[in-house]
C-alpha cells in the first residue's frame, strides 16, 4: 500500500543532559527506544536533529561574568567602550552585558532603533513618523528620547530596555550612557574602542567602523574565543549564541559538533542498519508576523550537521506544474504526469519556471527551523527531534 503521509516531525524524549554525558548514546538510545515504543521504523535519509543548547551542557561549555569581563578589557582596554547594536534579550544579552560593563569604567550603549536587529521594538515606525525622525540618520539621546516617546515596555516580556540595560551597567559599577542611532560611525563621537554586538550584520559593522577611523572594534564573536581562567569558549563565534545559566553564568554556543554528528551517524548505522543524517540546531530562521520578532539570535541554525544535509531543495512545483503544463488533464491522468515530471526532472532546477515559489533556502535552516517549531524552548523535554519523509516526493 502507497504510504499516505509526507513528511512527520515528532519530538524525542530524553534523560535530562548534564555536563559530560555521552550524547551520541543517549541520542541513539532514546530515538530506537522511541520507535520500539510508538511502533514506528526508522528509513534511510531520516533526519535526528539534536537542540545546540544540551550538546553545550554536554560539553559543559558554560563561562561566567568574571571571564567575560576579564576578556573585555583585556581586548578593548577597559576604559570607556562603545557597545553597539545589542539585541534586547534578558536571556541572550543581559547576562553578557554584566560581564562587559564589569571589564569597562564606562559603557556608551548604543541601541539600534526602532527595534534591534531580530525585531524587539523600541517605538513603532508610526512614532517616528508622527515625531519627524529619521532613523537613518537621526542620533537620540536617552533624554531626547524619552521626551518624543517615554516609556515604551516591551510588549511581550513588559520590560523598558533602555532602563533596565542601564541600571544593569551601574549595578556594575560602570558608568552609562545610552543613545539610539543606526549608523555605527555615529559611536565614534564617544570613544574609538567599540564593542559590536550585532549578529547578523557584524561583518559589515566592522568594516565601516574601521574604515571611519576606530581605533580598536572588537565583535561579541571575538568575546571568548578561546578560554579564560578555564572557561568555556566558541573560537568560531565566541559569545553569539550564548544564553544565560544563572545570574553570573553563561552557556556558550557548543563547538567541534561536527565529530558528534558524524559518529551518531556512525552509531544508527551500526544499531539499525539504517543511513540517517544527523544535525544539531539552534534557533530556526522564521520571523513571527504579529510580535515581528525576527527568531534567529544564533550566529548559524545549525553549528553542525551530516554531508546528506548539505544544499537546498531541488522541488517542482506541483500547482504550477498542474495549472500549466498539465492543465488540460486531471484525476489518475494528472497524477502519473505530475508523478513522471518529479522522476524526470533535472539535478539543478535553479531558473526553471516549474520550481518558482519553493523556498531557495539551505536544508539545514528549512530543517532547523521545523525541529525548533517542534520541540520548542519550555517543558516539552523533547531536545531531539526525528524528521522523517522530508526528502520524499510524490513519486517515492
Amino acid at each position: 500500500m502507497a504510504r499516505k503521509t509526507g513528511t512527520v516531525s515528532r519530538g524525542i524524549r530524553c534523560p535530562i543532559i548534564r555536563q559530560g554525558d555521552d550524547m551520541a548514546a543517549i541520542v541513539v538510545n532514546s530515538v530506537t527506544e522511541a520507535a520500539e515504543a510508538e511502533e514506528f521504523e526508522l528509513r534511510d535519509r531520516d533526519v535526528v536533529a539534536i537542540t545546540e543548547s544540551v550538546v553545550a551542557r554536554s560539553q559543559g561549555n558554560y563561562a561566567s561574568v568574571d571571564a567575560i569581563a576579564e576578556d573585555v578589557k583585556n581586548k578593548l582596554g577597559g576604559e570607556t567602550i562603545g557597545v553597539i547594536f545589542p539585541i534586547l534579550s534578558r536571556n541572550r544579552f543581559a547576562i553578557c552585558l554584566r560581564g562587559i560593563a564589569m571589564g569597562a569604567k564606562k559603557i556608551v550603549l548604543m541601541l539600534s532603533y526602532p527595534s534591534d536587529e531580530v525585531g524587539n521594538a523600541l517605538v513603532s515606525l508610526d512614532q517616528l513618523d508622527e515625531a519627524g525622525i529619521n532613523p537613518y540618520t537621526d542620533v537620540l539621546t536617552e533624554a531626547k528620547y524619552r521626551e518624543l516617546f517615554g516609556s515604551n515596555p516591551h510588549p511581550f516580556t513588559n520590560v523598558d530596555y533602555i532602563q533596565y540595560y542601564g541600571d544593569l551597567i551601574r549595578s556594575c559599577g560602570a558608568e552609562a550612557e545610552i543613545i539610539l542611532a543606526n549608523d555605527p560611525r555615529a559611536i565614534l563621537e564617544y570613544t574609538d574602542s567599540v564593542l559590536n554586538c550585532d549578529i547578523h550584520s557584524r561583518a559589515r559593522t566592522k568594516r565601516i567602523l574601521r574604515a571611519a577611523g576606530a581605533k580598536c572594534v572588537v565583535g561579541l564573536d571575538e568575546i571568548l574565543t578561546a578560554p579564560v581562567n578555564n572557561s568555556g569558549y566558541n573560537a568560531k563565534y565566541g559569545l553569539l549564541g550564548s544564553n544565560k545559566s544563572t545570574e553570573d553564568t553563561v552557556k556558550l554556543f557548543p563547538h567541534e559538533c561536527f565529530e558528534l554528528v558524524n559518529d551518531i551517524q556512525a552509531k544508527f548505522l551500526e544499531r539499525t542498519g539504517k543511513h540517517i543524517e544527523v544535525m544539531v540546531y539552534g534557533d530556526g530562521a522564521f520571523k513571527d508576523p504579529v510580535g515581528k520578532i525576527w527568531e534567529l539570535a544564533d550566529p548559524v541554525v545549525s553549528p553542525a550537521y551530516t554531508k546528506g544535509l548539505e544544499g537546498t531543495p531541488n522541488e517542482l512545483k506541483l500547482k504550477y506544474l498542474a495549472d500549466n503544463d498539465f492543465a488540460d488533464l486531471k484525476g489518475e491522468e494528472l497524477k502519473n504526469a505530475i508523478e513522471a515530471a518529479i522522476r524526470k526532472k533535472d539535478d539543478d532546477l535553479v531558473g526553471n519556471m516549474a520550481s518558482q515559489g519553493t523556498t531557495p533556502r539551505r536544508l539545514t535552516d528549512l530543517i532547523g527551523s521545523l525541529c525548533d517549531l517542534t520541540s520548542g524552548s519550555g517543558d516539552k523535554g523533547t531536545p531531539v527531534v526525528l524528521v522523517q519523509g522530508y526528502f520524499d516526493n510524490l513519486a517515492d
